[in-house]
């Protein structure tokens, strides 16, 4: 990776018992290979040292750790379920910093039914999650393929998408209120259930999607929705790229808010699933060049969305929009069109390396994007296969790239960063975000200066200087 990162002193054994004694022994990792799941990063991308993990229980021990930290100027890398792409959560290799795992704090403070609404800490998984309200007649909408690992800590300190963004929002929307350990170990509880309050400024916004540089998030009041009573979903098949947007169009005027999801697959993607996938098979009868999962649902008994879905997939079909469609007929084959989705990004793993890029642009640029990024490809790296999916209604793509076949991995993600740097470049050029849901964290920090205007990065060390002014706080991530 290009660019300088910290050279924290190490912790003095001093220190490091210090913090040992903040949560005990048993909830401390000092062997170098105990501390090893929390250093490296799932894609084996980032491979990172620490003086020590710890593992805190309760928010007074996150504050005593840190307020210990600020003291000795110790560095502090904040963790959660380590499913993070961008390396934000493993350490440099130094072996200088402190890794703080918030696995232990997973209790569900408070739900209140009445206002929609659930307190929990930052170490509870988010499919528990999920799971907490769903026993509750209730619908936490966030949804990510990590969903089983990923902790809520983590998923709002990168401000994480997933594939309910169209009708819920991101993580950001769905939180009411933050409790936040600050860098000098003081406490700020802000767990408010409030939909509406205008008494200044906003703080929970600085902290959601801050990465664990201005503080560490141990628990948060999150929104509840209503259980869909009804759910239909569809799998289509197109020919055009540039119909996918067009018919996402007209999905969204005839169904509005019902349309909760709307995701884009190319053949590739979806050859690589049925080669890879246990069990995987083909909806259609035959292939299509493009594919769009889509999901219609509402709270509402006798809304009849299987209807609305029907005169949309029909009206698709005379308008040249789609190919051909299928409805899922039952709940097993609703989750086997999903499931194609959730492997997409896993079975890459099997066809050598991959190149990937999170980004946005606006949707209906999203065909020039693909279209140019493709060019841009065969260019660089001849004979490599792109394979853009993702949510397409939100304008968020997931451009990954895979080996040529008779390529080198090695020298395949040998060009990664210039690649990267070329097709950001595009994604500028058409108005959009180099990051639209994994952060920036190290591996997109030096290409920061060229997506943020110089005000803006102004402001932003402005904040981390205020927040943390002995810098301790994820060092040399994100700035």
């Amino acid at each position: 990776m290009t660019g300088d990162h910290p050279q924290p002193r190490r912790p003095s054994d001093a220190t490091l018992d210090a913090l040992v004694r903040i949560v005990g022994e048993d909830h401390a990792v000092r062997e170098p290979e105990a501390m090893t799941p929390y250093l490296v990063e799932w894609r084996d991308r980032y491979f990172g040292k620490a003086a020590l993990v710890l593992k805190p229980g309760s928010t007074a021990e996150v504050a005593a750790i840190l307020k210990r930290a600020s003291e000795t100027r110790t560095a502090i890398v904040p963790q959660g379920g380590n499913t993070g792409l961008v390396g934000g959560q493993i350490p440099f290799e130094s072996g200088h910093e402190v890794v703080v795992s918030l696995s232990r704090m997973t209790h569900v403070r408070d739900i209140d039914l009445e206002g929609n609404t659930m307190t929990v800490e930052a170490g509870l998984v988010l499919a528990n999650a999920q799971g907490v309200a769903a026993s509750a007649g209730r619908l936490f909408p966030l949804s990510l393929a990590s969903g089983g690992s990923c902790q809520i800590g983590g998923v709002l300190a990168t401000n994480a998408g997933g594939m309910a963004v169209l009708s819920y929002g991101s993580a950001r929307d769905l939180t009411l209120g933050l409790e936040v350990v600050l860098a000098d170990g003081s406490v700020w509880n802000g767990l408010k259930r409030l939909r509406k309050d205008n008494s200044g400024y906003d703080l929970k916004d600085l902290f959601i999607g801050c990465e664990g540089t201005l503080g560490i998030i141990t628990a948060a009041v999150l929104r509840l929705y209503p259980k869909p009573a009804e759910t239909v979903t569809a799998f289509a098949g197109l020919s055009h790229l540039e119909s996918a947007t067009a018919f996402f169009s007209r999905a969204y005027a005839l169904a509005g808010p019902a349309l909760t999801a709307f995701e884009l697959m190319p053949r590739l993607g979806l050859d690589f699933v049925l080669k890879h996938g246990s069990d995987a098979r083909d909806p259609l009868r035959s292939p299509h060049a493009w594919y769009v999962l889509l999901e219609l649902s509402s709270p509402r008994e006798g809304d009849d969305v299987a209807r609305v879905t029907e005169a949309l997939l029909g009206e698709a079909v005379e308008a040249k929009e789609i190919d051909d469609a299928v409805i899922a007929a039952s709940l097993a084959q609703e989750r086997e069109l999903w499931r194609l989705r959730e492997l997409m990004s896993e079975v890459q793993r099997q066809e050598g390396g991959s190149i990937k890029h999170d980004v946005a642009v606006p949707v209906a640029r999203v065909p020039e994007f693909i279209a140019r990024a493709n060019q841009l490809v065969e260019l660089m790296i001849p004979s490599a296969r792109p394979v853009p999916f993702g949510h397409l209604g939100d304008g968020n793509i997931h451009y990954n790239v895979s080996q040529p076949p008779s390529m080198d991995r090695a020298v395949f993600l040998a060009n990664w960063e210039a690649l990267n740097a070329a097709v950001h470049e595009i994604v500028l050029d058409l108005g959009g975000s180099i990051s639209a849901e994994h952060g920036i964290g190290r591996m997109k920090r030096d290409l920061l200066r060229h997506a943020k205007q110089p005000i803006e990065l102004e402001m932003m060390r402005k904040i981390k200087q205020a927040f943390d002014p002995n810098g301790i706080l994820n060092p040399g991530k994100l700035l």
